[in-house]
């Protein structure tokens, strides 16, 4: 499961892909929704880990 760990990294590693202004949102430019879309993601991805570990005995 820390396989899932990667996944921001991999969603905000080429910067290209989200590096435009359009499609907008609340009128934030793509760019910036994007990334912050990631936060809670990441925070969802990290609790998904940890309770993984937790249930295997994982330090």
């Amino acid at each position: 499961m820390k396989f899932l760990l990667a996944l921001p990294f991999i969603g905000l590693l080429w910067v290209p892909f989200y590096n435009q202004e359009l499609p907008s949102l609340f009128g934030f430019p793509f760019f910036y929704w994007y990334q912050f879309l990631w936060v809670p993601i990441t925070s969802l991805l990290i609790w998904i880990v940890f309770k993984n570990g937790q249930s295997q005995g994982e330090e």
